[in-house]
């Protein structure tokens, strides 16, 4: 197992699972230093995400579903995604979602990625009620759950203030608004898995969590795999 591949994986798994949103219960398993065995088994209790890691490592011929590459593909994404058959993760996922209502993953046979953009715009229930309605309690989940990019502007002890760009609706689609700050965490308990943050720093967030320090081209990368998926959220063309 690569535990470099089990230390992104808990960064970006850690706040929906703090949370009570995935994952197994006690989300400070993670934090908890030399925890790779742990972070595995817990891992695969994160069923959304396990699903995705293990078809890309299939997809890819790598036997570890938490090595490192898969892992940076599914959170931000990489070369990985291509070879990853699209009509073959609707399968994966009709497996593994079959009881769940709404969302437009049913028919995405030819467009379908195995990235988290993927699962929040299209899978995630809160999806079905945004398609072409900008339904305010929808928009504001789901800006909360994607992977965004962000700016460090300042750094209080655990906390920052970070600057990015919500979602807004601009009446087709979810689009990404004016800049704003906001108040998120990188360590809590005196415990992180990344190293301290600074001003000016380049980073990913995920709900109020301060995942990663990122280069500009992954940054890029999660931005626009973002906007490939929420152009599927526009409204409906008005019939003829």
């Amino acid at each position: 197992m690569s535990a470099e591949g089990a230390l992104l994986f808990a960064r970006y798994a850690y706040p929906p699972n703090a949370l009570g949103y995935c994952g197994p219960d006690d989300a400070s398993a993670l934090l908890r230093p030399g925890a790779t065995a742990d972070i595995e088994r817990r891992a695969r209790r994160f069923e959304g995400a396990w699903c995705y890691l293990e078809f890309l490592a299939e997809a890819a011929g790598i036997a570890d579903p938490l090595d490192a590459r898969v892992v940076e593909a599914y959170w931000i994404g990489n070369d990985l995604l291509g070879p990853a058959d699209s009509a073959a993760l609707v399968e994966r996922l009709l497996d593994r979602f079959r009881g769940q209502l709404g969302g437009t993953w049913r028919e995405a046979s030819e467009r379908a990625l195995a990235h988290h953009s993927f699962q929040v715009f299209e899978v995630y229930p809160w999806a079905a009620l945004l398609r072409g309605s900008g339904h305010p309690a929808a928009l504001d989940v789901l800006d909360r759950c994607r992977v965004r990019t962000a700016r460090v502007v300042r750094v209080d002890g655990g906390s920052a203030t970070v600057r990015s760009r919500p979602l807004v609706w601009d009446g087709v689609a979810p689009a990404p608004g004016r800049e704003r700050e906001d108040s998120v965490r990188w360590a809590v308990g005196g415990r992180s898995l990344i190293d301290p943050v600074a001003a000016g720093d380049l980073v990913t967030v995920h709900w109020d969590w301060i995942c990663d320090v990122v280069t500009e081209e992954q940054a890029a990368r999660v931005e626009a795999l973002e906007a490939r998926q929420r152009g599927h959220l526009a409204a409906p063309a008005a019939p003829v």
